[in-house]
Order: C-alpha cells, then sequence, then structure tokens
C-alpha cells in the first residue's frame, strides 16, 4: 500500500514502518544540525517552517518503486503550492543493507536516471511549453505533471560530498516556482547563496563541483547538479530521454 504525503508531525510517526521512522529521524538530524549545518539554506527553512513533504518508496532496483514514487509526486504536483513558499517533496527509498554494502556512486547515478526516465514514461500530462526538449539547453528542467522541478538525489555511497550523503538513497525534488519566489529580491537572494556556498566548502571533504552554477546561465546545464559524483568527475551526456506517448497528443 502506498502512503500519501506525510509531514513531519510527531502523531503520524506512529503509522510509520521502523525504516521510514529511522529515514525521518536521520534527516531531521541533518536538517537541526547547528556544529555542522546543512549547506542549502532555503531547505533547513523549508524544515523548520514544515513546508517539506514526505513520501516512501520500495527498493529502488524494482520498478513498482517508481510507479510510487510517480504517484507521490502526481500528487504533489497538485498540492504543493498550499504547503508554503519553501516546499520541496522528499521521497526515501527502502535500501536493502545489502544494496547499501555493495552498491557505488555511478551505480545509484544510473538506479537515479532510469526513474527520471521512467517518471517521464508515466507522466499523463504534456510537457510545458515554454520548456525545451533538449536537457543540453541551458534553461531545460526536467517536468512532471505539467511542473519543472530541480532534483537532488543522496546516496550511502556519497563519502567526500557528505552534502550528497544519506542513509537511504533519497530524492529531495524541489518545484521551479519555488526557487524563482526565493530569487525574486536578488540581492537576499545572492547573499544567500555565499552562504550556501561557504556552508557547502566547509561541509565537504572535497572542493565545491565545478558542475554547480545557476538556472538559466548559457554555461549551465541542471541536470549535471541533479546527481553529483563523490569525485570531480561528471557525465558528457544527459541519459534522461523525454518519453512521448504520441497517442495523447493533440490532433
Amino acid at each position: 500500500m502506498i502512503k500519501g504525503l506525510f509531514t513531519d508531525e510527531p502523531s503520524l510517526r506512529s503509522q510509520l514502518a521502523d525504516w521510514e521512522k529511522i529515514a525521518l529521524l536521520k534527516f531531521e538530524e541533518k536538517m537541526t544540525d547547528r556544529k555542522n549545518p546543512f549547506p542549502c539554506i532555503p531547505a533547513t527553512i523549508g524544515f523548520s517552517l514544515n513546508h517539506l513533504r514526505y513520501g516512501f518508496a520500495g527498493d529502488p532496483r524494482k520498478e513498482c518503486s517508481a510507479r510510487e514514487l510517480a504517484l507521490l509526486l502526481e500528487d504533489f504536483s497538485k498540492n504543493s503550492r498550499h504547503f508554503g513558499n519553501y516546499t520541496s517533496l522528499i521521497i526515501f527509498f527502502n535500501t536493502p543493507q545489502s544494496m547499501i554494502k555493495t552498491f557505488n556512486v555511478q551505480q545509484y547515478e544510473q538506479l537515479f536516471w532510469q526513474h527520471l526516465n521512467k517518471l517521464s514514461e508515466l507522466d499523463s500530462s504534456k510537457w510545458p511549453q515554454d520548456i525545451p526538449d533538449n536537457p543540453h539547453n541551458p534553461i531545460w528542467e526536467f517536468c512532471f505533471h505539467g511542473e519543472p522541478y530541480f532534483m537532488y538525489c543522496a546516496t550511502p555511497a556519497h563519502i567526500n560530498r557528505k552534502s550528497r550523503h544519506f542513509d537511504f538513497m533519497m530524492l529531495a525534488i524541489t518545484p521551479r516556482w519555488v526557487l524563482k519566489e526565493f530569487n525574486k529580491s536578488a540581492s537576499h537572494a545572492d547573499r544567500i547563496k555565499l552562504h550556501v556556498r561557504k556552508r557547502l566548502a566547509d561541509y565537504d571533504t572535497i572542493e565545491i563541483h565545478k558542475d554547480l552554477n545557476l538556472y538559466g546561465k548559457k554555461d549551465n546545464y541542471e541536470w549535471k547538479q541533479y546527481f553529483l559524483r563523490d569525485d570531480d568527475t561528471s557525465l558528457s551526456k544527459c541519459p534522461f530521454h523525454r518519453f512521448i506517448n504520441y497517442f495523447k497528443q493533440e490532433p
């Protein structure tokens, strides 16, 4: 049975499986760590304001988990504007210990892109007209249910890049409208971004990845930031292939 979107209310935690409670607790520790603060300041604000929403999916290697993800993201897409200006959807996958012990970063990377391709296949809505199809276009963004999203993936295999480490495979999915709202005050946004980069330099034991950039800049590709490897390498070509169901297109 697929649970709906979950708010971080203590009274609701009794409904969760043991691994789900552990995932939420680990996430809470990450978001509230004052000694070693998480770099993404908007994420910590969203957590403190209870704007974030949570979902749980099964083993990330299984196709049924991608279907669970699609249902959760569709629900979130329909309702996200009611959750607050700092909302994101946080997805925890039930990652088996055998997988945690054996999977490397590149294997998680492959899984991540498989999930995005499957999401596109399951999407019942049209791709937004103002977002290009080509991921190598600077204004491309992954879209689902008519909404552009910034995708973030964290895995148990990340060690050097602690900002991308989590005890379970995890996604943080942020609507583009949230990022636009955040950037409305350019001076405020610029100050926050400087603090984020400083925190990032302190948080990770490796230099800031060269692919981290700003949306819309000519030398920026959003897809490269979705999954950062644990070193300074990156894929040369985007693995995303937009699924087009021609039977759903208007004549």
